[in-house]
């Protein structure tokens, strides 16, 4: 049950926040949502099961309400609170708008931060080194892309202001807060990484990074991405941030969260240049032992050799069955393992690298660990340690990674169990590289955080596919009566305030015709309207279509053709000096673009947003859909396009007020069996079917 001092708090809070809001406006599903949150944080509906999905339509105040249900829960429970996100948009509206709002209105005092991976803080010691003209060559152990890039005159002016910057107290350090882009290359060599940035060395515990976890510690809300959450949880979790049983969670965008966990899950490498720099490997680990010589190091770095010895004729066997095999790569370059299932000597030579990366891997660890000993005993100067750390900072990385990928090539998968993904792919160098990817991965988030965590909330404003929770479920390895609760909330606004019309067509999407069509019939729909957004499900059409309506005398504005910031800003301006103003994009801007008001009155999406199956892991997951009697196309692509359909419909009303059109030139809405469930799915518009 609530405490009545929680309930009190809530009240308090949500009375001081409609005080302080111009404007605001009590929300019954606002408030639905506010209470359902802290119920389910505070185990009254189930006490071992704290999981709550809520889909939240558009105007509910989904960031505001998981201020007001989590943040309270948290403090008086005494667990940090840690809200993540998918995109850099909604972390700034967290950070500059949300949070300080509620805070300023709340009755609990908290503190809150936005954490960052460490690759967006700089390297203190390699900034100094990079900043003096230092010989960079011990750090240039990317060979592969950073030895294309050597400083230039401008990198090192870049280095000298960045330095002098941080030493005068006028920089923290952090890569988002220099005012001019640090293009990549540059940053790379500077970049901290969570090998060479020990904290145990007492020269790195200011560093910038760790001063940003110092930080951390003393907050009570963690705003984070995805990205950032999930390689954590793949680490065990506790690396990054603290651990999931000591937390509360917030998923804001949740709908994303399936797509970039099964990305935290793959791992991939290239043979020719995996084999190069094993071969500079073995070089460090004696130039290790020649620089400390120091008698710990003898028997990791004989581990080591031997190791790494062992790799290199397995990987040369491999070699020489991929050019023997060069016909699977076909035209397209890829080629991808049917069921997941490898051709021998495949399966044994991957578990033959990976038994021989682990004894590498653990073995090096060892070697980087006597460098720090070596350090705080004061037999080695930081100047002569340093390098070496950063060295075997670099060659650990990538060999956990090597290490990845031969572990998931080389697992058995029993019969009947979901397979992995496994292809192959020939790089712009001709090298080979080899992949591995889960297919599915809702176990893993229910190992990784579901049964780990003290409480969790999914949201978003699309979570269910067909009017139904299932897919979403599914993906992220959530069960149907395992205690989850489930909310479905509908948008506020008035839809009957803007029209669905579907027009008539002479030709479905996949017909000849279909381009041309459009080219005839977008310039009477776009005619006489303010602000107008066409949504393409391709590229290619998208400018063969542009290129037709241009030729009618229409000015467009064309993503692609200048970047989005830009394009946004010139059709507001537009719209503001009253001139139509039509935009051309494709799924991109069918997710997170805020076109309020005038701004958009005259939406067209010309073809429901059916993916082809076109990445191996998709293409893995639809066989494997197909193996179990399954029908790929129902039950992984309809309702995916449903998902995108209803984000795509949302650009249209994004405030009360709004009002305007929304047309889709795709009749398979009427023509085919699922176009029912389509149509039923999206917000409640007025209809007008030709």
């Amino acid at each position: 049950m609530l405490s009545t001092r929680l309930k009190a708090s809530i009240r308090a809070t949500y009375r001081q926040i409609a005080d302080g809001l111009p404007g605001f406006m009590p929300r019954r599903e606002q408030n639905f949502l506010v209470a359902e949150i802290a119920k389910t944080l505070t185990g009254e509906y189930d006490r071992s099961r704290r999981i709550l999905v809520a889909e939240a339509g558009t105007g509910i105040g989904k960031s505001l309400s998981y201020a007001q249900g989590a943040i309270p829960v948290a403090r008086l429970t005494q667990k940090k609170l840690i809200i993540s996100t998918a995109t850099v948009a909604l972390q700034e509206q967290l950070i500059h708008k949300d949070l300080p709002f509620y805070h300023r209105h709340s009755e609990l005092p908290f503190r809150f931060m936005l954490v960052k991976g460490r690759q967006r803080y700089c390297c203190e010691h390699l900034l100094e080194q990079a900043a003096s003209g230092a010989d960079m060559s011990n750090f240039e152990f990317d060979f592969e892309a950073l030895s294309k890039h050597k400083p230039s005159a401008g990198d090192q002016r870049l280095y000298q202001a960045l330095w002098q910057a941080y030493t005068d107290g006028k920089w923290d350090g952090d890569r988002d807060n220099w005012p001019d882009p640090i293009p990549d290359p540059g940053w790379l060599r500077i970049a901290a990484d969570r090998h060479t940035c020990n904290k145990a060395l007492s020269h790195h515990q200011h560093c910038p990074f760790h001063r940003a976890r110092n930080d951390m510690e003393a907050a009570d809300v963690l705003v984070v991405n995805h990205a950032l959450l999930l390689s954590d949880l793949t680490m065990g979790g506790g690396i990054i941030l603290p651990s999931p049983d000591e937390c509360l969670y917030v998923l804001d965008e949740a709908h994303h969260l399936p797509t970039i966990a099964r990305d935290h899950g793959a791992a991939s490498a290239n043979i020719k240049g995996s084999r190069r720099w094993l071969e500079k490997l073995a070089q460090s680990s004696g130039k290790l032992a020649r620089a400390l010589n120091k008698e710990s190091l003898l028997d990791p770095q004989l581990k080591l050799q031997d190791a790494l010895a062992s790799l290199q004729p397995d990987l040369k066997a491999l070699e020489q069955w991929l050019a023997a095999h060069e016909g699977l790569l076909s035209t397209e370059g890829q080629h991808r393992f049917e069921g997941g299932i490898l051709p021998d000597p495949l399966p044994m030579l991957a578990e033959n690298l990976k038994e021989a990366s682990k004894k590498a891997l653990r073995a090096l660890d060892r070697m980087q660990g006597a460098i720090g000993e070596a350090l705080k005993d004061g037999e080695i100067r930081r100047k002569e340690a340093e390098p070496l750390l950063a060295e075997t900072g670099f060659h650990l990385q990538r060999l956990e990674s090597f290490t990845a990928l031969w572990e998931m090539l080389g697992r058995h998968v029993p019969e009947g169990k979901t397979p992995l993904a496994r292809w192959m792919v020939r790089g712009e160098d001709g090298d080979t590289w080899l992949h591995a990817s889960p297919i599915e991965v809702g176990y893993l988030l229910e190992e990784w955080l579901w049964s780990r965590c003290i409480g969790a909330v999914l949201v978003s404003a699309t979570l269910t596919a067909l009017s139904s929770f299932s897919y979403f479920r599914h993906q992220v390895g959530l069960k149907e009566h395992d205690g989850t609760r489930y909310l479905r909330l509908r948008s506020p606004f008035d839809y009957q305030r803007a029209e669905l019309y579907l027009p008539r067509m002479a030709n479905d999407p996949g017909a000849p015709g279909f381009t041309q069509e459009l080219v005839e019939v977008l310039p009477r729909l776009v005619a006489g309207k303010e602000a107008s957004l066409v949504l393409f499900s391709s590229y290619r059409q998208m400018n063969e279509v542009a290129q037709g309506v241009r030729a009618k005398g229409l000015s467009l504005l064309v993503q692609g053709e200048a970047s989005r910031h830009a394009l946004l800003t010139l059709h507001k301006q537009k719209c503001d000096g009253g001139q139509a103003s039509i935009l051309f994009g494709t799924g991109s801007f069918s997710e997170g673009l805020d076109l309020p008001g005038h701004y958009l009155t005259n939406l067209v999406i010309t073809k429901l947003p059916f993916a082809v199956p076109n990445s191996p892991v998709e293409e893995a997951t639809a066989e494997w859909v197909e193996q179990r009697g399954g029908n790929p196309f129902l039950q992984l692509t309809v309702p995916e396009a449903s998902r995108k359909l209803i984000q795509a419909c949302g650009r249209l009303i994004r405030k009360e007020t709004d009002l305007g059109r929304v047309t889709i030139l795709d009749r398979r809405l009427l023509t085919k069996r699922y176009g029912k469930g389509l149509l039923d799915a999206l917000p409640p518009f007025t209809r007008r079917i030709e």
